[in-house]
């Protein structure tokens, strides 16, 4: 009877959900988007600028390369997505998570240090998640449109950042006017709570994360500071939100976790401990990770960290002893053996980086951060065609960032098959938005490329691309 009692009470969740959601243009929300997918996207591009240039993005690429891809897998039961989504880590100790517009998504770091499970990132996660799909900004922002993109982007970097960045961002009337406009209703927040309950439960976490979560925001509140988070202000509480919350979670059973869920939950603790040793001061890191190895002696993790924090105070050293402890007791561990093989590459000891990025890699191939490493490290024993091998996986994964084709065009040079490496600059070039410089690469590489159709194609659609950009900037 328990179990049949259950799976009713889901049911009418489910239920009730659904009706929700298919009357809810009778229930005040409009379901004929102010802004276009196509203005959310342009607008989300500007918005995104904006904010690399008052937010610091955490420098890690495992970290990074994290909360993207359990980003992506939160989205599998998103029936209709609109954009392609992205997920950022935010370097700041505020409690705060917001999505821009576009299907840009920003978690901060202070978040992610107070989280105790990784149920409570992804219920954020998915809160977010469902503001972009339920297209809430593009609404709100359709009452503002007459400020201008990039007025409007600013504002609502300034409101979803919050703190004195977002203060000093916020001076003036018009973004005053627009304050009010842009936040979310109540009416949003019960649709996010509700499109974020069925995300989390689809993906096999525990939607009850959100509560843990909200718990630790409204805390913070109250414990070493009189400022009210920005989360709070952008996500209000209150005892409704809260109940709804509560009957969502009534007799509410969490599935097992599949097999991917179950990776993620595996990885939480070292990702977590790569944001904390990169985004707190190196001395308020080691003071937490040596109370940590007090408390448990054998414990991988304090090692790890600590290791980390040699690795940004350049003691490379300190750092290789710390990583080989935390792999006496987890071997295995790819976050551990990647930051032991960076340590290897700092020092200059490439060889030995080598070896422990390719046992890695056994482990998990599809790891764009040790393929990098990895490459690199072949490139600095001048093994370039090695290193050519390992970037154009990245780039056939379309995992390749600026650097890689930067990288590309030195080795395809130092291997003297000059019209690739032409190419591949240009493509680095062009990434960074210096067109003249990507421009002069492409035709340099035309030029050298005649017995070679399918590079000379490559490049022609390259080139088209700069074509359309340039028409459209005259």
């Amino acid at each position: 009877m328990r179990i049949a009692k259950r799976n009713l009470t889901k049911w009418i969740i489910s239920f009730v959900l659904s009706l929700h959601l298919c009357f809810q243009p009778y229930l005040g929300v409009s379901k004929a988007f102010a802004l276009s997918a196509e203005e959310e996207r342009v607008m989300g591009e500007k918005f995104v600028i904006q904010i690399r240039q008052i937010l610091d993005l955490l420098d890690d690429d495992y970290a990074q390369q994290y909360i993207n891809a359990l980003g992506q897998y939160l989205l599998r039961p998103v029936e209709v997505k609109y954009f392609p989504f992205r997920f950022y880590l935010v370097k700041d100790n505020d409690l705060n998570a917001f999505a821009g517009p576009g299907g840009h998504i920003f978690v901060f770091s202070g978040l992610i240090n107070e989280m105790d499970r990784i149920d409570e990132l992804a219920a954020v996660m998915c809160h977010e998640i469902a503001h972009v799909t339920a297209r809430h900004l593009a609404n709100r922002m359709e009452q503002s449109k007459n400020l201008g993109w990039a007025t409007l982007a600013g504002i609502l970097a300034g409101i979803l950042i919050g703190g004195n960045a977002g203060a000093a961002i916020m001076a003036g009337s018009k973004a005053a006017s627009a304050q009010a406009q842009l936040h979310y209703s109540r009416e949003d927040e019960r649709q996010a709570d509700q499109l974020g309950f069925k995300y989390t439960d689809e993906s096999t976490f525990d939607p009850a994360g959100l509560i843990g979560a909200l718990e630790k925001i409204e805390k913070n509140q109250w414990i070493g500071t009189d400022t009210i988070p920005a989360y709070l202000l952008t996500h209000p509480t209150g005892p409704e939100r809260t109940s709804n919350l509560d009957i969502m979670l009534r007799d509410y059973s969490k599935k097992p976790d599949n097999v991917e869920a179950a990776r993620f939950r595996a990885l939480f603790p070292f990702f977590k401990t790569i944001v904390r040793a990169n985004s707190v001061e190196p001395r308020d890191a080691e003071r937490v990770f040596n109370r940590e190895l007090e408390k448990n002696p054998d414990s991988a993790l304090p090692h790890f960290g600590l290791g980390l924090v040699c690795n940004r105070k350049s003691e490379y050293d300190l750092a290789i002893k710390h990583f080989q402890k935390a792999l006496l007791g987890q071997p295995d561990s790819v976050p551990v053996l990647r930051s032991l093989g960076q340590s290897y590459q700092m020092k200059g000891q490439d060889g030995e980086a080598i070896e422990v990025l390719e046992k890695a890699l056994r482990i998990d191939p599809q790891d764009i951060s040790l393929l990098f490493l990895l490459a690199f490290s072949y490139q600095n024993l001048k093994k370039y065609e090695k290193a050519i091998r390992r970037y154009e996986r990245l780039v056939a994964m379309n995992a390749a960032n600026e650097q890689v084709f930067y990288n590309l065009g030195v080795s395809y040079g130092k291997e003297g098959k000059l019209a690739h490496a032409h190419y591949n600059f240009g493509i680095y070039f062009k990434r960074l938005g210096r067109m003249e410089k990507a421009i002069f690469h492409f035709q340099k590489a035309a030029a050298l490329c005649k017995d070679d159709p399918a590079l000379k194609s490559r490049i022609e659609n390259a080139m088209k691309g700069l074509q359309i950009r340039e028409s459209k900037q005259n």
